[in-house]
């Protein structure tokens, strides 16, 4: 069982008096304590109902956002992931853009040794857009490669 040290920080789980942002908000994001950094193992985390705004008409952009990652010292709470997704109901943005600030900001919460993104919208205007990202520290630069070419070679 993980003891009150181990638990710092994580201020959302369990709190009864959950505030949904409006806003797009990076800072509704926690982290914990990995407690098995001497391996290398796979977080998935798949976020179904992931919404966010068309910056140009302003209409709704429905999706799922697919989360892999291998943790490093630290791993994001998921309740903490889910309001934070839920930030960007009222974000205008395209979906590459979603998908990459997604990236971008949970490497900079968590700095996992390899994590990638995927967004999986709903068509509009008769074409889906299904972004990838991805992100590797330097000893897992190579599966980083390896992914982006299994990706580029579903595509074609």
């Amino acid at each position: 069982m993980r003891n009150e040290n181990e638990l710092e920080g994580i201020t959302l789980l369990g709190n009864q008096n959950t505030r949904y942002a409006t806003d797009y908000d990076p800072n509704l994001l926690e982290t914990f304590v990995n407690k098995h950094p001497e391996s290398d193992y796979v977080v998935t985390l798949d976020c179904p109902e992931f919404t966010s705004l068309c910056p140009k008409t302003g209409q709704p952009d429905f999706g799922r956002i697919v989360i892999t990652y291998i943790p490093d010292e630290r791993m994001v709470e998921s309740k903490s992931l889910k309001l934070y997704l839920f930030s960007f109901r009222n974000h205008g943005d395209f979906h590459e853009d979603c998908v990459n600030i997604i990236m971008k900001d949970l490497v900079a919460l968590m700095r996992p040794r390899y994590i990638e993104v995927t967004g999986i919208f709903n068509p509009r205007g008769g074409i889906r857009i299904l972004p990838f990202a991805s992100y590797a520290d330097e000893a897992h630069e190579a599966l980083r490669q390896q992914r982006m070419a299994a990706r580029m070679a579903e595509t074609l």
